[in-house]
């Protein structure tokens, strides 16, 4: 048995607010179910959970590249 380790933490705890806004402007992006409205996700397929994870992916890559670019 191997003892469960969550690295999927947020560096910056503080951080988990502007995280959770930008899930949920990637899902309305998306138009995926509008369960994601009420703060519960366990509704949601997991098909509609990676599209927005997925999108999350692609405008934080983006939005580097932008920053990379200008500099």
């Amino acid at each position: 048995m191997s003892i469960r380790n969550n690295s999927n933490r947020l560096l910056n705890p503080e951080a988990l607010k502007a995280m959770d806004k930008f899930k949920l402007e990637a899902a309305k992006e998306l138009n995926v179910s509008q369960d994601y409205k009420s703060g519960y996700w366990g509704n949601m397929t997991s098909r509609e959970c990676g599209a927005v994870g997925g999108q999350m992916v692609k405008k934080m890559i983006q939005e580097y590249q932008n920053n990379i670019a200008n500099k």
